[in-house]
């Protein structure tokens, strides 16, 4: 199909300038002719390249986008507006994005700082993690496919190759080899699997590589063959390329590139989580390393992938809601060992059925714990007497397949601490106790844990002591629920 002239107008858009011209479609920037209805936000127009020598690929990719398009909402996609069929002339309306797409911070003639790749990268698993709940995954995540806007969030762009759970899966359906860019493809993907989420944890991960290193992990195969190497071969670890990079955040994306997708993050929630906690991260000699995986356990992995045998993946949503990142609000003070221990069984089911999980423990302090002193290290040793307290309430878990952090947290409102921390971090369940904080007689008054729970964005456990605990108050003792339990 030609280009579209300037002014031509197509079901009441009227077609402006082209913005973008790609190997499978034109974007133009249009407006409503006149008398339509403004929508409130600057739109684009995609339209399909169909012409005698462009492949069978372009035309299911478009059906594919105008399906799952329609299905998608949030910040992290651009709105859609609307679409024409193939019978006249296909295309796609929606948002205009203002931003810059990651290409960007490639093109520059430097690489960018370890602080602003961490920010970005974090922004990229927040986007994805959204694509996810929604029970589509992205499938061709690479940087021109990444639009930050100017503050700090993300939009994916272009839903062609992607898979929507709860649709049928055209691509997989017509076309029967692998799709997607081959610098950024998952190792499951070239085998034809798709609808994994890990697999854009991957592609976020080469991204992320990209960035710190300037160079791809896995090159631009151009072969079939070329492609399967990455089924067992590692690429240079970053720290091999810039020795100055930090081991934890090479940890962080080897992690992401990881040959099985069992090996990788669970969800680009739980790589957000450690990309903005490095402390947290726990660094293994893959962090460590500066040198590259020996040919002899490449060949243990090519004789593995070589009869190795690929499951289709379950429901998106199903998968991140199976590997939750678990809160545990901790009171730190006047905290009776009935309620600790209530909330360490509650924390140990929440855990227990679901294996990859992440524990987070979190406590918060008032300001004035840490100014009550004058001592030059007085904030530190506060802070690290509650790290030891949240530790020492988590020794008798079993932890093992879990990844746990503890954060302590200054602030006049606990309740707001605990939400802004639940919301930030993309928490799935919260667990707490159900103390009255004192209000023995101010009932009408919403309680810490009752503020939480009406506002959280996710599911709220409150925990009231249990037996055997209960049986042994003594008679004068005020009972746990009426006393206040600062958090």
């Amino acid at each position: 199909m030609k280009l579209l002239e300037p002014g031509f107008v197509l079901d009441g858009f009227v077609v402006d300038e082209c913005v973008h011209s790609g190997g499978m479609a034109h974007i133009y920037r249009v407006h409503y002719a006149d008398g339509a209805p403004d929508p409130g936000f600057p739109m684009v127009m995609k339209v399909p390249r169909m012409t005698a020598g462009d492949g069978a690929e372009n035309i299911v990719s478009f059906e594919v986008e105008h399906q799952i398009m329609q299905a998608l909402t949030g910040v992290h996609v651009p709105r859609f507006v609307a679409a024409g069929d193939l019978a006249r002339t296909p295309y796609l309306v929606m948002e205009y994005v203002q931003g810059r797409t990651l290409q960007h911070w490639l093109d520059a003639p430097a690489l960018p700082p370890v602080d602003e790749v961490v920010r970005l990268g974090a922004a990229m698993a927040y986007a994805a993690h959204s694509l996810h709940q929604q029970n589509t995954v992205h499938l061709d995540l690479k940087p021109a496919n990444v639009l930050i806007r100017p503050d700090g969030s993300a939009v994916l762009l272009d839903f062609g190759l992607s898979c929507n759970a709860l649709y049928p899966d055209l691509l997989a359906e017509q076309l029967r080899k692998a799709v997607g860019s081959p610098a950024w493809i998952a190792p499951e993907q070239v085998v034809g699997v798709r609808g994994d989420p890990r697999s854009d944890v991957f592609a976020i991960g080469v991204m992320l590589y990209q960035l710190l290193t300037g160079k791809l992990p896995f090159g631009a195969p151009q072969t079939a063959g070329g492609l399967r190497q990455r089924l067992w071969m590692d690429p240079p670890p970053p720290r091999q390329r810039k020795p100055e990079l930090p081991p934890w955040l090479q940890e962080v994306v080897l992690r992401c590139l990881a040959q099985e997708a069992a090996q990788r993050y669970p969800s680009a929630a739980h790589l957000a989580f450690d990309l903005l906690h490095p402390e947290q991260v726990t660094v293994t000699a893959r962090g460590m390393a500066t040198q590259g995986t020996g040919a002899w356990v490449h060949f243990k992995r090519w004789i593995k992938a070589a009869g190795m045998h690929y499951q289709p993946s379950p429901l998106p949503m199903q998968q991140i809601d199976e590997v939750p990142i678990v809160m545990v609000a901790v009171p730190h003070q006047d905290a009776s060992d009935a309620t600790l221990y209530s909330l360490r069984q509650a924390a140990a089911r929440s855990l227990g059925t679901r294996p990859g999980a992440r524990l987070a423990c979190v406590t918060v302090i008032s300001p004035s714990q840490t100014s009550s002193t004058r001592e030059e290290d007085s904030e530190t040793t506060v802070q690290r007497r509650y790290m030891t307290q949240l530790r020492q309430w988590m020794q008798p878990l079993d932890l093992t397949g879990h990844q746990t952090s503890c954060h302590v947290i200054e602030s006049g409102d606990p309740a707001q601490a605990l939400l802004h921390y639940a919301r930030g971090n993309r928490v799935s369940v919260i667990v707490m106790g159900a103390a009255t904080h004192g209000l023995k007689t101010q009932r009408f008054l919403a309680t810490v844990p009752i503020k939480v729970a009406m506002e959280a964005p996710c599911t709220v456990i409150l925990v009231k002591q249990s037996l055997p605990f209960e049986q042994l108050r003594l008679e004068d003792e005020p009972a746990q629920d009426d006393r206040d339990v600062p958090f």
